[in-house]
């Protein structure tokens, strides 16, 4: 069984940093491509940042540029999602999920529709 145990989220004030950790098992690590998505109430699942298999390659929503960076240690079958400045409208349950880029898939992705595995969530609250 495949799972992506997300974990790391928390309150933290405007300004703050927090590391997400997705911790994967039942699954070839390195063969998957690793992304984040986040849901803030009342709103639709966004992207927030992707990765390669590699890791060298990677992509990052406008609104996080800068702020997360997203990285992955193969050995440890571990993704992570390091966020400073975190602002109030970062507040969401953050997701991992993992696709394999074969059959023409692209090498790393932001669109949901393309990934295989989701994780539970962890919730991040950023509020003074």
């Amino acid at each position: 069984e495949v799972q992506l145990q997300a974990s790391g989220g928390g309150v933290v004030q405007p300004g703050g940093s927090l590391r997400l950790s997705c911790a994967a098992s039942g699954l070839v690590f390195d063969d998957y491509a690793l992304g984040w998505f986040r849901q803030a109430p009342g709103k639709e699942r966004e992207g927030v940042s992707c990765m390669s298999i590699s890791g060298r390659s990677s992509y990052y929503e406008d609104s996080v540029k800068g702020r997360f960076r997203m990285s992955r240690d193969n050995a440890k079958n571990t993704a992570y999602l390091q966020m400073n400045g975190l602002k109030p409208e970062d507040t969401a349950v953050y997701y991992c999920a993992a696709f394999e880029p074969k059959g023409g898939r692209s090498a790393y992705s932001i669109d949901p529709s393309i990934y295989d595995y989701w994780g539970q969530g962890t919730l991040v609250t950023v509020s003074s």
